[in-house]
């Protein structure tokens, strides 16, 4: 019914090594007085905001520019003209506890923005080996459900998400929403969208090639 092509790649990378590119982040929580908490010393006592990045899903610290304030949820570019300075990835426990509550509403606002992208993942997942499809990673996907959306993608491609919900009777954004999660908290044995930090894991990298093809 599908072939069969082995894609994964193992990460051990640790820290801010592999930083992917993110054009922006979605501010999950915005630290006035700084977060005496935190483990970088030079956000304890100063300005310091959260966020997950806008692409890749990568968890963020930042430097507000003086006098700078942000909403939480607001969209910040990190391009040239910035209103945040030195960002670093951070992992899923260095989050305060209002930047994990605002983190669901991030991950689906990012997933709704970029309906394409996620669309297209269930066109192309493939087999991880020969016992289980990336389409069963997902929450609440079994091989069942597996095979009916792989006879749905061969009759004709899915195009948006209300297309997928139809024919397959899943709920795409919320199932995407879960896995996003899962893999942002870390301890998954395979991640499909996320890069896992300071933890070994077999990253499948779908994003990096669903925007290789597409964009």
């Amino acid at each position: 019914m599908y072939g069969y092509r082995r894609r994964e790649r193992t990460f051990r990378g640790r820290g801010d090594r592999f930083f992917p590119h993110e054009p922006a982040i979605i501010v999950l929580d915005f630290l006035e007085f700084g977060n005496p908490a935190d483990r970088h010393f030079e956000h304890r006592n100063r300005p310091v905001v959260q966020g997950i990045g806008t692409k890749y899903f990568t968890l963020m610290e930042a430097i507000p520019l003086p006098a700078i304030r942000l909403e939480i949820l607001e969209k910040v570019d990190l391009g040239p003209h910035s209103k945040v300075r030195k960002p670093i990835r951070i992992t899923y426990d260095d989050l305060t506890s209002l930047a994990r509550s605002n983190l669901e509403e991030a991950v689906r606002k990012i997933i709704l923005e970029n309906e394409k992208v996620f669309v297209e993942f269930f066109n192309i997942a493939e087999p991880v080996n020969i016992r289980l499809h990336a389409i069963e990673l997902l929450p609440s996907v079994g091989k069942k459900t597996m095979r009916h959306i792989l006879e749905e993608r061969e009759k004709k491609p899915f195009e948006s998400f209300k297309e997928i919900k139809e024919r397959t009777k899943i709920d795409p954004v919320k199932i995407l929403v879960e896995r996003i999660l899962d893999e942002l908290r870390g301890s998954e044995k395979y991640y499909l969208f996320v890069r896992p930090v300071d933890k070994q894991g077999i990253y499948l990298g779908y994003l990096e090639r669903i925007y290789g093809e597409l964009f």
